[in-house]
């Protein structure tokens, strides 16, 4: 049988959300996170987007240090020869690519207003194809945009092409919400079969069914014998309704009735640190966790009925599918209502060497927590909130990394 594997794409498609985004230092943050919890894959950012140039190589030097390993670090791009050659000039060390192109009529003729038809698709994705391998590309993901609108002719056609030309995985994506999951799973079991190559799913939550879409879609491409890719971000956040909430996704193989048995992760997902990387990620883009949020939810293990809350007393498998500490819950949230010295752009010396001390974290003279302090400050005004110990712990750790994640170079 084949295995389930996740590529977190809240790097690109959860910082592309409206009104919403991350500073350079949150989204390296959000890698270390992914990668504690056993993700395969980070889409972590834009390869041809010169303000991540310094982020993304930052990244991949954590990578070969050890840090972000075994996690993958991905790049999106469109599936065009040129956007390739700008990803490997602007970050040469990236191995891992994901490349996107339209497939359904409605955006092929929406988009190219009748330049383009399919052919000029396949031929578009098989250019870009042959580009990345020349490039040096070690895995390579091709897009199938608005695949749920796709006729399944064109789109076998299509993956079919991508997997002649070297490409490792082919990308369902749900880009409007459109599918339900009897639809994404007879369609994902047909590529599978037909393509033979695993299949990502990439889905988003418009008509509110995601994370159920994600796991049909999946066991569709199992069912097919391929192994399955699914896309999620942390907390559902993406553009418009969001994406295949992360955790949600986990609980649901691991929890729904049957699933376990058959569908298998292909390797260990830690859900104990789900409480951790969606408290962060919350903070990180300012956006509460809804009440009601599967497993990290305020009201996720909160009984008032008087027959639930005594049930569940009782035993709480009564009421409750899984237990809270499997989610890294139960620690008491310590909240300082006294003196408080925090860190922020404009700390000084003394505050910031407590706040450190408080933190274990000692410095070898004055002139080594100055760099520190300076690094911190800067972080602070691209982050424009306080940061988390997490981001001063590494702060401290990696200066170089972190003067990288800095800085930005604006074209002259």
């Amino acid at each position: 049988m084949g295995r389930i594997y996740l590529i977190d794409v809240t790097n690109r498609d959860g910082v592309q959300t409206a009104r919403l985004g991350l500073s350079k230092l949150a989204k390296t943050m959000i890698n270390i996170y992914l990668n504690e919890m056993g993700v395969f894959q980070s889409e972590f950012g834009f390869p041809t987007t010169r303000h991540e140039s310094n982020y993304l190589r930052a990244n991949l030097e954590l990578q070969e240090m050890g840090v972000l390993q075994p996690i993958h670090l991905g790049g999106w791009l469109r599936a065009t020869t040129e956007d390739v050659e700008k990803a490997f000039e602007l970050v040469p060390g990236i191995k891992d690519i994901n490349i996107s192109i339209s497939t359904s009529r409605q955006m092929i003729n929406g988009k190219f207003q009748g330049a383009k038809g399919e052919k000029d698709i396949l031929l578009m994705a098989s250019e870009a194809i042959d580009a990345a391998r020349a490039c040096g590309a070690q895995t390579i993901g091709v897009n199938a945009e608005d695949a749920s609108r796709t006729d399944d002719d064109f789109l076998v056609k299509f993956g079919t092409l991508a997997r002649e030309r070297g490409a490792d995985r082919l990308r369902y994506c749900d880009t409007l919400g459109y599918d339900n999951p009897f639809t994404i799973y007879n369609v994902c079991k047909l590529l599978a079969q037909e393509v033979g190559i695993p299949v990502e799913l990439h889905t988003h939550g418009d008509l509110g069914m995601a994370v159920a879409n994600s796991v049909a879609g999946a066991m569709g491409v199992i069912d097919g014998g391929q192994d399955a890719y699914i896309n999620t971000t942390i907390n559902g956040i993406g553009e418009r309704a969001g994406n295949a909430d992360l955790v949600a996704v986990v609980l649901a193989l691991k929890k729904s009735k049957g699933l376990a048995r058959k569908y298998r992760f292909g390797r260990p997902i830690r859900l104990s640190k789900a409480w951790k990387i969606c408290k962060y990620a919350s903070y990180a883009f300012n956006v509460p966790i809804p009440i009601n949020q599967p497993g990290v939810g305020a009201n996720a293990f909160a009984h008032a009925s008087g027959i639930h809350a005594d049930g569940v007393l009782k035993d709480p498998e009564n009421y409750e599918l899984y237990d809270f500490k499997e989610l890294g819950r139960g620690e008491p949230e310590m909240v300082e209502t006294g003196r408080e010295i925090a860190s922020g752009e404009y700390s000084g010396i003394s505050g910031f060497r407590h706040v450190m001390g408080k933190m274990d974290i000692e410095f070898a003279d004055r002139e080594d927590a100055e760099e520190i302090l300076e690094l911190a400050r800067y972080a602070n005004v691209l982050a424009q909130q306080p940061l988390v110990a997490d981001e001063l712990y590494f702060i401290a750790k990696y200066p170089e990394i972190t003067r990288k994640l800095l800085t930005l170079t604006p074209l002259a």
